[in-house]
Parts: structure tokens; C-alpha cells; sequence
């Protein structure tokens, strides 16, 4: 926070990978960082680094917070549904799973490889970091309160994120309605792909890459909709979204330095 706050006063360009920045509430930072935000005048001039979402608005900014990888995931596999009123927002959960490097470098017994290989488990059932930067961005997409239940796993993988997010459709819709809805949202954006019926993505396939792949199902009975999202945590969840963050705010080709774009 005090290096932001001193680059920012000389009028520099910042990208922050910390959540320092995410979070408009400073009082919301301090009960899920368990420490004071020193530069809470600069929250207001942060913008949400999700380009997908906040182009715009990022093209013209000195401070981008770049989001999470779990909440890059869970936010484009949500965005178009939420923003055209297809899902209910107080009835939504979603089943995560991140590879071992999406925990960071800190050593711990949890991602010990003795610990971690050949096993699965749950972690921060009670409340996970990413779920108030997760709420605000939806909550803001939605223009009401959106309340999701979000369970993350670690998985024996270096790397990506799974996210398999349950929702509640307000009115029965159609299989081709839905993906429609979600075409026109990201027809433009090089790193986004909807995948065609039937066809749900793989972690293998967005490895070392800045996409982000989505799956839909409608069940039978056109009541809910199965939302499938993967990415690399390390790129289009964190080195590779600053990138792209980068090459918006200095006006230089979006797709530049970055594999995988798909136009």
C-alpha cells in the first residue's frame, strides 16, 4: 500500500496484483485482511481490473486492481447471466478447485506434496478472501445484492482454476437462448469462448494460456443453469489479466505479449 500510494502521487501507471485495491470498503479489507488500509483515498480511484467487464473505464485509469483467479473465473461465468436477469442472485453456489500454485509460495503442511498429492480437499469453508471482492463485482453487475455460497478445493495440479457455478433461472429458458445471451455478451473479446452444447472445458486446454473457456447446461426441465468456467490461475488469473490490463492502459494492442487469443 505505501509503494502504490508513492507511484501514484508521481502520476505513474499501476497495475496491483495485490487485493489491497479490490475491495470500495476499506472497513470490508480489514475484517477479511486482518489488517488497517493506509490508503484509503486511493480506493476510490481504483478501478476493477476485469477488462471484459471495465474497459473502459481501465483505458483511463492510474490504478487497476487486478482480480483474483478464482474471482476472474467465477465473475465471467456469471457476468452475462446476472446482467440480463437470467439467474435468481440469492440462489447461487459454486464448487471451485485450484491448482496448488493458486495457493501461493508460502510453505504450509496443506500444500506439502506429501499432503496434496493423490488427495482432494476443501479449505476455507467458512470464508474464503475472494468472496467479498466475488459479491461486489456481481452485486454491481446485477444493480442489486448478490449472495453466493462459495466452497474453494485444492487439487493435485500446479496450476488452474475449475469453477462449476449452480444457479436458479427466473423464467425457463432454452439451451440456445442462454448461449445466445452469452455469445452477444463476449463476441467481441479475444480470450473469451463459449463452448457449443454438450462440450464442457478442461484445465489441460487453458494451461499457460490467457483464455478463459465456459460451458452451459440447462437441465430438463429449464429451471437451472450449470455454468462451467476454467483458466490458469497464473495468467488469466493474475501475470497475464496485468498484462492485458497493461496494454489497455497504455493503448497498446490488447492481445500483444499474451498467447492464446482466439480471434
Amino acid at each position: 500500500m505505501g509503494i502504490i500510494g508513492s507511484l501514484y502521487a508521481r502520476e505513474k501507471k499501476i497495475v496491483d496484483l495485490s487485493a489491497d485495491f479490490r475491495l470500495k470498503d476499506s472497513l470490508v479489507y480489514e475484517e477479511w485482511y486482518k489488517t488497517p488500509h493506509k490508503e484509503k483515498k486511493l480506493l476510490k480511484e481504483a478501478v476493477y481490473g476485469l477488462p471484459e467487464l471495465n474497459r473502459d473505464e481501465i483505458k483511463r485509469a492510474h490504478l487497476v486492481a487486478n482480480p483474483g483467479c478464482y474471482p476472474t473465473a467465477i465473475i465471467l461465468a456469471l457476468a452475462p447471466a446476472l446482467k440480463n436477469n437470467l439467474i435468481k442472485e440469492d440462489n447461487i453456489i459454486i464448487d471451485a478447485k485450484s491448482g496448488v500454485s493458486g495457493a501461493g509460495r508460502t510453505l504450509s503442511l496443506m500444500t506439502h506434496f506429501p499432503e496434496i498429492n493423490e488427495n482432494l480437499l476443501a479449505y476455507k469453508v467458512e470464508g474464503h478472501r475472494h468472496l467479498p471482492e466475488m459479491e461486489q463485482e456481481l452485486s454491481i453487475l446485477a444493480q442489486k445484492r448478490v449472495k453466493i455460497i462459495f466452497v474453494p478445493h485444492l487439487v493435485p495440479l500446479n496450476r488452474g482454476i475449475f469453477a462449476t457455478c449452480y444457479t436458479s433461472l427466473r423464467h425457463p429458458l432454452r439451451y440456445e437462448e442462454v448461449r445466445q445471451v452469452y455469445k452477444d455478451f463476449y463476441q467481441e473479446e479475444p480470450f473469451i469462448e463459449i463452448l457449443d452444447e454438450g462440450k464442457f472445458p478442461q484445465i489441460k486446454e487453458v494451461s499457460g494460456s490467457n483464455r478463459c473457456r465456459i460451458g452451459l447446461m440447462v437441465d430438463k426441465e429449464k429451471k437451472h443453469l450449470l455454468i462451467i468456467s476454467v483458466l490458469d490461475n497464473l495468467v488469466k488469473g493474475a501475470s497475464g489479466q496485468a498484462v492485458q490490463n497493461m496494454n489497455i492502459m497504455c493503448n497498446f494492442e490488447e492481445k500483444m505479449g499474451l498467447e492464446g487469443g482466439l480471434s
